[in-house]
């Protein structure tokens, strides 16, 4: 993600197992609150929602935004192993 960005807690939007459109709701909501980007992140199975999400906010509620997208692993420590769990950011902007 570009450095020169606002970036804290408040523009970013966690992907988890709620519905996809209350994650849609909270990417509009930070827009019309006034927010000019909004970082949506998601890990394993959440990706492909995180790209849903994206896709709705852009199609159907805020036609004038961009994306980057930024593709990582990350590893999960458990008790007794380590695991590779792919990750995602898209960030969309005014």
């Amino acid at each position: 993600m570009p450095e020169n960005l606002e970036r804290n807690d408040e523009n970013v939007v966690y992907v988890g197992k709620k519905p996809t459109m209350n994650y849609v709701l909270a990417v509009v909501t930070q827009f019309n609150n006034g927010a000019r980007n909004v970082v949506i992140k998601a890990r394993g199975k959440s990706i492909n929602k995180a790209v849903d999400i994206a896709e709705i906010v852009r199609n159907r509620f805020l036609n004038d935004l961009k994306y980057e997208v930024t593709l990582g692993t990350e590893k999960i420590k458990s008790e007794d192993r380590e695991s590779n769990v792919s990750s995602i950011e898209i960030l969309l902007k005014r």
